[in-house]
């Protein structure tokens, strides 16, 4: 069950100027060494600064009630992105009972991004709503 979702948007060129005074209050000290020594470099911070908003979107807090460096974007070759969160935020996203943190990072030609989805174990089953109810398909055709 979806019980968050989360998009952020970041302009890289506007974002890189303020890098150097905010870097060590963003980013953990894995990511800073994760993005070191990349080509894109300042597109891969801003994408995982991207994801730790999306992730604060999707949790329901602003920056006050959980840092930034309370999620960590961790990847390995090969593999896609994950979150790691701890603090608040952990303490946060365990009473919603979410179990998977999907994210998506992407970056191109200036501009950096990400989705969150934050997905929780089912809770209680709830009634049936009171009268059927369908979803309108929006296109058709051949696929």
């Amino acid at each position: 069950m979806i019980v968050g979702l989360g998009i952020d948007v970041v302009v890289v060129a506007r974002w890189a100027r303020n890098l150097a005074d905010v870097a060590a209050q963003v980013f953990t000290a894995q990511e800073l060494a994760a993005c070191a020594d990349r080509v894109d470099r300042l597109d891969a911070l801003a994408a995982r600064f991207a994801a730790k908003e999306a992730c604060l979107k999707a949790l329901g807090a602003g920056i006050q009630r959980g840092g930034l460096r309370q999620v960590e974007v961790v990847s390995a070759a090969g593999r896609a992105p994950r979150l790691r969160l701890s603090g608040a935020l952990a303490e946060r996203a365990c009473e919603a009972r979410v179990r998977t943190a999907h994210v998506s990072l992407t970056h191109h030609e200036g501009v950096a991004a990400a989705v969150v989805i934050l997905e929780a174990t089912k809770t209680r089953r709830r009634r049936a709503p009171p009268e059927p109810w369908t979803l309108d398909t929006v296109s058709s055709g051949t696929w």
